[in-house]
């Protein structure tokens, strides 16, 4: 089968590395290096000059109006290059719920500087002690007249530090399922108040703990209904979940072969590891992001995946049989920690 996205997206393939080659220069990458922060101006301000920011979107936005593959296609390359997408990822997704579901003042507030690259928006979900469960927030928005005052930490506010506004799911009601309690809102992060702290992960990405102490909100900035905030972020992360990924596993499969070519076209890094797909890619003299794009991005669905029996003992809460014991596997992702806590 030929998964390539078709003769109109590989020309706008040619043209993004035409764009990368120019745009994404070694002092771009070399300050990302030395910050970890997935972000440039420099590179962001390109993207809006060739009208690459947000090529999906109607030209009535901003945008050139291309297809989902095209767009595919640019992204992939963006991806496969390390371009510093972060914050326009972030910026457009959170665009994208103000489209569909925000006030027409919201619209003319926020999508014409959001399109024209002058402001970057972050997401305000994860929390210390929630982890996963994003529905276990407990920053607290109170309503004060026309205003909400809210008071709580959120982890991995990446870019905030960059930031003009975060896309924040806080808690209005306390009665209620957890679920049923939550809204959303647009929280300026340049006003007093906001505390924006680092963090490095092991990775040398820098991200960041953010705090807020009786910040204050308008009404306006609200994203859905009072206690909507459930089905607001939902829009947000079906926009979030419906890009690309074989980019990134393109360029992390480069760097577990390193690259390069041994005698009879075969990958250097021991290509027998790989899945049968990938090893047909490899020995073709290279891999085209094809065969990721089947497996939803990931190198060798059975290296990285397991077989689906292995997966069947080893989901969370089954009993799993071995060398005479019976134990339960733990889910691997679990609630925060304390040590996060401000005041430890």
């Amino acid at each position: 089968m030929d998964f390539r996205l078709g003769g109109k997206s590989e020309k706008v393939r040619l043209e993004a590395r035409a764009f990368l080659a120019e745009a994404l220069t070694p002092e771009v990458r070399q300050k990302m290096e030395e910050t970890g922060v997935h972000h440039s101006w420099d590179f962001h301000r390109k993207l809006v000059e060739r009208g690459w920011l947000a090529p999906g979107w109607p030209k009535e936005f901003g945008g050139q109006g291309r297809d989902p593959l095209e767009v595919y296609a640019f992204a992939e390359e963006l991806q496969r290059a390390g371009a510093p997408t972060y914050g326009v990822g972030t910026t457009l997704m959170i665009a994208g719920v103000i489209r569909h579901i925000g006030t027409e003042e919201q619209k003319r507030l926020i999508l014409p500087p959001a399109l024209a690259g002058e402001i970057i928006i972050v997401l305000g979900f994860t929390e210390p002690e929630s982890g996963s469960d994003v529905a276990a927030a407990q920053t607290r928005a109170v309503r004060d007249g026309d205003q909400w005052i809210i008071n709580g930490q959120k982890m991995f506010t990446t870019n905030a530090q960059e930031a003009d506004y975060a896309f924040m799911l806080t808690r209005t009601n306390t009665e209620v399922p957890k679920h049923q309690g939550l809204t959303t809102f647009l929280v300026p992060l340049k006003q007093p108040g906001v505390e924006i702290r680092a963090v490095r992960t092991i990775s040398g990405e820098r991200t960041n703990l953010t705090f807020y102490n009786d910040v204050r909100v308008d009404d306006g900035l609200r994203v859905g209904a009072v206690d909507g905030g459930w089905d607001t972020m939902a829009v947000g992360l079906t926009l979030e979940r419906a890009g690309p990924q074989g980019g990134h596993s393109f360029r992390l499969l480069q760097a577990m072969t390193g690259g390069r070519r041994e005698r009879g076209g075969h990958l250097a890094g021991a290509p027998e590891r790989l899945g049968p797909v990938d090893r047909r890619a490899a020995r073709r003299g290279g891999v085209d992001g094809q065969a990721l794009r089947v497996r939803g991005g990931h190198p060798s669905g059975r290296r990285f995946h397991g077989h689906a029996r292995s997966r069947r003992r080893a989901e969370p809460g089954r009993p799993h049989r071995g060398r005479g014991r019976r134990r339960r596997v733990r889910p691997a992702i679990r609630p925060g920690r304390h040590h996060l806590r401000r005041n430890q």
